[in-house]
């Protein structure tokens, strides 16, 4: 499916009428993406509160970067989740980057994090690049918001290693030295759950060296292509 609406083929469930990567899924409870900035937070502050007013045991989860933190959406969101109380988790990805302007430039202050503690919300900051970590402190939340109809603020501090998008050239406003740095060092989130496969025995050099000898995506791309067809509007 998620192939079907890339490129809008027959199977497509949003038949072209979505731009590509806007996934969604109506038996998996996934709302479609859309492209206007942190419209969904709001969004899924109301969803959380009629999901409470239903006496449902589910919670939404709301992604979003910390450049839709700095949209009027945010805040009003924030405060209907807590002063409603509202079972919702928002997961805040702080990659350091709103497209081209740097953290510094976007927020003063102790990040995102502290702005759900100013609503009253509990909030946590995680590193977003330990896999485990990540999982423990979703869960966590995830038992908070269901126990107590309370909404959770997570910011997952984290780094962009490519472009925000296929017209994006992060050169122009980043260093190599800098994205060397990242992507070079045990932060780089792929180097350390792959070491960490290693030191369980389940990863090694030789399977390192099958990986690599794959087809390209590009190959694949050009196999997959030609069996597509457009949607049918």
């Amino acid at each position: 499916n998620m192939m079907a609406q890339l490129f809008a083929t027959e199977h497509d469930l949003g038949k072209g009428r979505q731009m590509p990567v806007h996934y969604g899924s109506r038996a998996l409870h996934f709302q479609t993406i859309s492209s206007p900035l942190a419209t969904q937070i709001p969004q899924a502050s109301g969803a959380a509160y009629a999901m409470k007013r239903s006496g449902k045991p589910n919670i939404v989860v709301c992604y979003f970067g910390e450049g839709a933190a700095s949209e009027g959406d945010f805040h009003p969101a924030l405060n209907f989740a807590a002063t409603l109380e509202c079972p919702v988790v928002f997961f805040c990805r702080n990659n350091g980057y709103a497209i081209s302007t740097p953290a510094h430039e976007q927020y003063r202050g102790d990040g995102i994090v502290a702005r759900g503690l100013g609503y009253g919300i509990r909030s946590i900051r995680v590193d977003g690049n330990d896999i485990f970590a990540v999982y423990q402190v979703m869960k966590r939340a995830r038992e908070e918001a269901v126990k107590n109809k309370a909404p959770v603020l997570i910011e997952a501090m984290t780094y962009r290693g490519g472009h925000h998008s296929t017209s994006d050239d992060a050169s122009r406003y980043r260093s190599s030295e800098e994205l060397k740095k990242w992507m070079e060092t045990p932060r780089n989130p792929i180097h350390r759950f792959r070491l960490y496969l290693e030191q369980q025995g389940w990863w090694d050099a030789a399977a390192e060296k099958r990986v690599a000898l794959r087809p390209s995506m590009r190959s694949s791309r050009r196999w997959m292509l030609p069996n597509t067809t457009r949607s049918r509007m």
